[in-house]
């Protein structure tokens, strides 16, 4: 876990020496911003104290930003060899993923943290309930996670961005979206599967304040799977002659 941490911390660097860091933040910053309270939320003029517009907007802004900020992870140093350079010294290629994954959290989470102001703006306008804020938080951040992971995965398999960028969005719109929309048409056991398959039911449970053992062992399965196949794929470009 060192060596995942020193490869974690030389990856959030490098995000800040380019303009990767700052360009995800200020975008972020700002649709999110636009979208919670001068398009579509009329929080100001109802003096409701609530951030579910901002919870609403940043679930579907961080699952298009979350596949361009992993798309280079693995994808450009396959291209240019740096990762067969890297994987040359005792590190393993899961102490690389999990570098590579932590990286990618932290800067989720140093931009969710620059949405601070916006929390302390709805508490002057009336009552908060905090654990609802603190489960919407907490829901964005294992959504975050399981695209990072899902991301790093689409990453491993090929050596072209847009090629990895295309994979990890195709995949999380069965997640995000089809697993949603078939688990109604489905009855029994069937549509059950469908619906525990949805990302989005889960991470409405959770940010409805209710943090259910089920929701954490869902997120939990997909960053280790996504993971786990993201390290097969590169044993097996190691082992290619």
């Amino acid at each position: 876990m060192k060596i995942a941490w020193v490869i974690a911390l030389k990856e959030i660097r490098t995000f800040f020496d380019s303009l990767t860091a700052y360009i995800l933040l200020i975008v972020f910053l700002g649709f999110s911003g636009f979208f919670t309270w001068l398009y579509g939320s009329d929080v100001f003029y109802i003096k409701q104290a609530s951030l579910g517009a901002f919870f609403n907007i940043a679930y579907w802004t961080l699952f298009f930003f979350i596949p361009a900020l992993t798309m280079r992870s693995l994808a450009e140093e396959n291209k240019t060899g740096t990762l067969e350079l890297l994987l040359t010294k005792p590190i393993s290629n899961l102490e690389v993923l999990w570098g590579k994954f932590m990286a990618c959290l932290m800067l989720i989470i140093i931009a969710l943290l620059c949405t601070l102001p916006y929390y302390i703006t709805i508490i002057n306008l009336g009552k908060v309930d905090k654990g609802v804020v603190l489960c919407g938080y907490l829901g964005l951040l294992f959504m975050s996670s399981s695209y990072i992971a899902i991301g790093l995965f689409a990453s491993s398999i090929t050596s072209n961005q847009v090629v990895a960028f295309l994979v990890a969005l195709f995949i999380g719109i069965f997640f995000q979206i089809l697993f949603g929309m078939v688990a109604p048409n489905m009855n029994g056991a069937l549509g059950e599967t469908f619906d525990y398959l949805s990302l989005s039911s889960h991470y409405e449970a959770v940010t409805r304040g209710v943090v259910d053992s089920r929701d954490l062992v869902y997120f939990a399965s997909i960053v280790f799977l996504s993971l786990m196949f993201a390290e097969s794929s590169l044993a097996r470009r190691n082992k290619t002659p």
